[in-house]
C-alpha cells in the first residue's frame, strides 16, 4: 500500500443546510496523519465556520499546487472572485444552489485529473436547483455527466447492510416502464463489482421484485417474469450468488440475519425506507460506476436543523472514512 497522502475533497453542498456544519465536524475528527482533507466551498463561509469553532482558519489550496495539499485540513474556493454567499440558514435559494453546483463540478474535475483521490459531497437541494434553472436530478447524475459515463448506480451502506437502487429519483408511476432488462443487467453487474471493491468475499445478492409478493406468480404483476428474472439470467454472476425476484417485504429482515451481502431494490423508497429506518444516522451513499471515489452522507439539507448546531455529523464522518478506505484500493471503473 502506498504511503503517500490520501487526498479527499469535501464539498459544502447547500450552505443554507446542515452540510457545512457536518463537513466541519467531520474535518475536525481524528484522522490518520496521511489523510489530507480539502473543504471545497465559499472561502469566507469556511473561515467563519472555523472561527466560530475556535479553530485556525485552514490554509488555501488549489489544484494548481503540484505537490497537493500539505496541511491536514485545507480549503479551496473554485470561484474566489465570485461574490461571497449570504448565509441564510433554512432558506432554499437559487444562488446557494448555483455555487453548490459549481463546487461539485470542480471537485469532480480535480478527481478526474488525479489531484484528489476521492470526493465526499454534502447535501444539495433539488428545489434550489430547480430555482437556479439547473435540470439535474441529483449528485449521482451530475457526477456521471462530469465523468462522461452512461451508467452509474447508487449504493447505500451501513456496515454489512447494503442497498442498490435499480431506479432512483423517479415518480412512482414511471418506475415500471423505466425498468429494462439491459439496465437491470448493468445494475447487477455494477453491484457485484462494487461488492468486490468493498471487500465482500461471498457477494450474495438478493434482487427485489417490483410488485407485492414479487408478483405472486403473475397475479399481481408481470415485471418479475418479463424483466427482472431475464435480467438476472443474463447478468455476469461468476462465483457470486444471485437470488430472486424476492418479495421486498421480507428480504430486509433476511439482510439483518446476514443472509445477503446486498439487496437490489427496484425503486427509491422500496430500498431506502427500510435502510433509513435501520441506519439513518450512520448510512453512507456510495456511487458505483465512477472512475473516482464519491461518497456522501445519507441525509438531506435538513433546513430545519441548519444553524442550530444540533446536526449529527456521524453519517458525514462515515462517508469520509469510506472514501479514505476506497481511495487506497483499485477502482473497478478507473480508466486505464
Amino acid at each position: 500500500m502506498s504511503k503517500r497522502p490520501v487526498r479527499i475533497g469535501i464539498t459544502l453542498g447547500d450552505i443554507n443546510g446542515v452540510g457545512p456544519e457536518v463537513a466541519l465536524q467531520a474535518a475536525l475528527a481524528d484522522w490518520p496523519r496521511r489523510v489530507r482533507l480539502v473543504l471545497i466551498g465559499d472561502r469566507q463561509h469556511i473561515a467563519t465556520l472555523f472561527r466560530k469553532a475556535r479553530r485556525a482558519v485552514p490554509a488555501e489550496w488549489s489544484p494548481s499546487q503540484d505537490d497537493g495539499p500539505s496541511a491536514a485540513i485545507s480549503a479551496w474556493d473554485p470561484s474566489p472572485r465570485s461574490r461571497s454567499l449570504k448565509h441564510q440558514p433554512g432558506r432554499c435559494s437559487a444562488s446557494a444552489a448555483r455555487r453548490a453546483h459549481d463546487w461539485i463540478i470542480n471537485a469532480a474535475q480535480a478527481a478526474l485529473r488525479g489531484e484528489l483521490d476521492g470526493i465526499v459531497t454534502a447535501p444539495i437541494n433539488k428545489e434550489g436547483f430547480d430555482k437556479a434553472g439547473l435540470d439535474v436530478p441529483g449528485h449521482t447524475e451530475l457526477l456521471a455527466g462530469c465523468a462522461g459515463v452512461d451508467h452509474v448506480d447508487m449504493m447505500l451502506l451501513a456496515g454489512q447492510f447494503r442497498v442498490v437502487l435499480a431506479t432512483r429519483h423517479l415518480p412512482l408511476r414511471q418506475v415500471a416502464r423505466r425498468l429494462t432488462i439491459p439496465g437491470l443487467v448493468r445494475t447487477i453487474d455494477t453491484t457485484l463489482q462494487g461488492l468486490e471493491w468493498l471487500g465482500s468475499r461471498q457477494r450474495r445478492v438478493a434482487v427485489c421484485g417490483l410488485n407485492p409478493h414479487a408478483g405472486d406468480g403473475g397475479a399481481l404483476g408481470t415485471e418479475e417474469s418479463t424483466v427482472i428474472l431475464p435480467a438476472m439470467q443474463r447478468a455476469r454472476v461468476g462465483d457470486a450468488r444471485l437470488v430472486g425476484p424476492v418479495p421486498a417485504d421480507t428480504v430486509f429482515h433476511q439482510v439483518l440475519q446476514r443472509a445477503y451481502d446486498a439487496v437490489i431494490a427496484m425503486y427509491h423508497d422500496q430500498g431506502l425506507a427500510p435502510f433509513k429506518m435501520i441506519a439513518f444516522e450512520r448510512g453512507v451513499n456510495l456511487t458505483l460506476g465512477l472512475p473516482f471515489v464519491r461518497t456522501s452522507p445519507d441525509h438531506g439539507t435538513a433546513y430545519d436543523l441548519a444553524g442550530t448546531g444540533t446536526a449529527n455529523p456521524r453519517s458525514m464522518i462515515e462517508a469520509v472514512k469510506l472514501a479514505v478506505r476506497l481511495a487506497q484500493r483499485p477502482n473497478p471503473w478507473a480508466q486505464e
